[in-house]
């Protein structure tokens, strides 16, 4: 995976935990207040499984918003913008594997 821009927002804690050319692994941690803000990829799906939450995924076109509890995972498909955060602006933490094809995050302003 060859990174074109990663995105840049305030982040408890971010941890790669695998990368390779084919896919990568993070655990992101986000404290209160904090979120991953509205973006897409024009190649990868995103997938989340929630490890401490609950947390929302939240997506345009179609627009829908997954609440994820400890243990649930939700995709989110090339090309479609998604906005992640704790529910009720709590704090969460997830797993994050972004699949083949360049990592881009292409920040979209504000739902």
């Amino acid at each position: 995976m060859r990174d074109i821009v990663r995105g840049t927002y305030p982040l408890e804690k971010r941890e790669v935990v695998m990368e390779s050319k084919d896919m990568r692994a993070t655990i992101l941690t986000l404290g209160p207040g904090q979120c991953v803000p509205w973006h897409y990829h024009t190649e990868i799906t995103d997938t989340f499984f929630c490890l401490e939450g609950p947390m929302v995924v939240e997506t345009r076109a179609p627009r829908t918003e997954k609440v994820l509890q400890v243990g649930d995972s939700y995709s989110v498909p090339p090309k479609t913008a998604h906005y992640v955060h704790g529910l009720n602006g709590g704090r969460c933490r997830f797993l994050n594997l972004q699949g083949v094809g360049d990592y881009d995050f292409r920040a979209v302003g504000d739902a």
